[in-house]
């Protein structure tokens, strides 16, 4: 239950985010479309992103979490707070140096990351000029991920787990204002990320403070503690960071599709991300402090227990938003994005690119889940090995099947790089002896999968029915799509309780009985 209240304390706060997010890009469709001033914003916004997921929230974390846990549980407070700071200080003195260079060297990143831009001059200099504005962010979010890690390891997600939400609102108020003053170069947008960054930090130092954890600066010295987490962190930033590196690949390729393919990708990928990221990161977020603990105190069956049940929740979770998503995929995007600038054409393509994201969206959190197992265990090794392996395979399929299906062969081989590092996480794991399926799990996850095709053929049926006000104006779109969500809902509802995977009338008294 503790386990159950930490994801859905994240999940609740990232769930948030992703809504704001979703009106910064329908308001983001409207304005730009899928034309060449979008093309080269989120080929921009994708380099910090990567970083952040590669240098900050994956590796960092996946260094940083475990031994500042472990250092909590066995030696306090006090010594896991001088070694924050000393991890503070050695990070801001790299990221100063690594942010410095990457502005200098940005023409020459770009080619790497959006080569196909190179045969129009115009959105290259766009691109690159757009780079250098949000670069920064990658210093300030690297800084956001220790704090946030010192919050989570201290049962405190709620803080972390909101500042997102101030990226959007900050990306809104810039959309509202190209609106109003008529810019339309993307400029505004990329500014607002880097101001969102120092706001997110500057947030989350006030937090650490109320937690009773304020963090000075001293001079950077390499500790023997410090060290170790460089040594973690440097196989971690490829093994918690192989999604970010696919879709890094997948945007270097697009370039070189018809115009609009980067901008299609991105708006699929967008709503791929609302499960993953609620679900995903809340059950990965919420495993690793407490499964570094059990581990540092040699609690190996309450660890299992730990993974059991953040693997049940996520594909509890993940399995039917799936299939709603591949089943529901234009009408979804017709609602959202099919205004102004987005035309019909636009959504056709795009949802094409997201039905193939959502085939891959249960290993997309797997990952997530399954990679705490190996963080916790200081290895950061073996998902680095598993990460290469992955993103060959994502290479190769996304080389042959960009041939015939465009960008949605792009998205497709996405997803089976994703499966192909999910299953070799669990593989891996259950051969080491650190995982096993408990009878619970081996009871219920069956009974999820049966649950999710029913709903999906369901969805299926209704959208069928509902084709007509699928197709009718606006509002009519709007109930039409409300409608079969919540026939969705209630059809999985209805599968899950026949099928006895749950009880839901105990789980919710056992919530209401727990204390505030």
């Amino acid at each position: 239950m503790s386990l159950l209240r930490s994801v859905t304390t994240v999940g609740s706060y990232t769930l948030l985010s992703r809504v704001m997010g979703f009106v910064r890009d329908i308001l983001t469709a409207a304005l730009l479309g899928a034309g060449p001033v979008a093309d080269a914003f989120f080929v921009a916004q994708r380099l910090p992103n990567l970083f952040r997921s590669l240098f900050a929230e994956g590796a960092f974390s996946a260094a940083f979490v475990p031994l500042f846990a472990g250092t909590m549980a066995v030696q306090g407070k006090e010594t896991a707070r001088i070694f924050a700071e000393d991890a503070l200080a050695v990070l801001l003195a790299a990221l100063l140096i690594f942010v410095l260079l990457g502005e200098i060297f940005m023409p020459w990143v770009m080619r790497v990351i959006a080569p196909g831009f190179g045969d129009d001059p115009e959105k290259f200099a766009l691109a690159t000029a757009l780079a250098r504005i949000t670069f920064p962010y990658l210093l300030f979010i690297a800084l956001v991920a220790l704090q946030g890690g010192v919050l989570n390891s201290v049962d405190r997600f709620a803080a972390a787990a909101a500042t997102p939400t101030l990226l959007n609102l900050f990306l809104i108020a810039a959309l509202l204002m190209m609106r109003r003053f008529g810019w339309h170069d993307g400029r505004a947008l990329a500014w607002a990320i880097t101001g969102a960054g120092l706001a997110q930090f500057l947030w989350l130092l006030s937090s650490c403070a109320r937690a009773g954890l304020a963090l000075r600066l001293p001079w950077p010295r390499l500790t023997s503690e410090v060290r170790r987490t460089l040594g973690i962190m440097g196989p971690a930033a490829f093994g918690a960071g192989v999604t970010q590196v696919n879709l890094l690949i997948s945007t270097a390729l697009a370039s070189f599709l018809p115009g609009g393919s980067v901008s299609y990708l991105y708006y699929a990928d967008r709503l791929n991300q609302l499960p993953l990221g609620v679900v995903g990161i809340a059950v990965g977020t919420a495993i690793l402090p407490p499964l570094s603990r059990q581990l540092r105190l040699g609690e190996h069956a309450a660890a299992v227990t730990t993974q059991n049940r953040g693997l049940e929740l996520a594909l509890l979770l993940t399995l039917p938003a799936a299939v709603a998503l591949a089943v529901l995929a234009q009408p979804i995007l017709a609602v959202l994005f099919q205004r102004g600038a987005f035309g019909p054409t636009d959504t056709a393509a795009t949802a094409a690119a997201l039905a193939a994201y959502a085939a891959g969206l249960p290993a997309f959190v797997l990952v997530r889940v399954l990679a705490p197992a190996f963080f916790a265990r200081h290895d950061t090794a073996t998902p680095v090995k598993i990460a290469v392996a992955a993103m060959a395979v994502n290479l190769a399929l996304t080389l042959t099947l960009m041939q015939f299906l465009a960008h949605v062969g792009i998205a497709l081989a996405t997803s089976c790089a994703g499966w192909l590092n999910a299953l070799t996480l669990l593989a891996l794991l259950v051969r080491r002896g650190h995982f096993r399926l408990d009878a619970r799990a081996r009871r219920n996850l069956p009974r999820v999968a049966a649950a999710s095709l029913g709903m999906g053929v369901a969805l299926a049926l209704l959208r069928t029915a509902l084709a007509p006000a699928l197709a009718a104006p606006a509002l009519i779109r709007i109930a039409a799509l409300a409608g079969l969500c919540g026939c969705g809902l209630s059809a999985f509802a209805a599968l899950a309780l026949a099928l006895g995977i749950a009880d839901w009338r105990g789980l919710w008294g056992r919530l209401r009985r727990q204390p505030a």
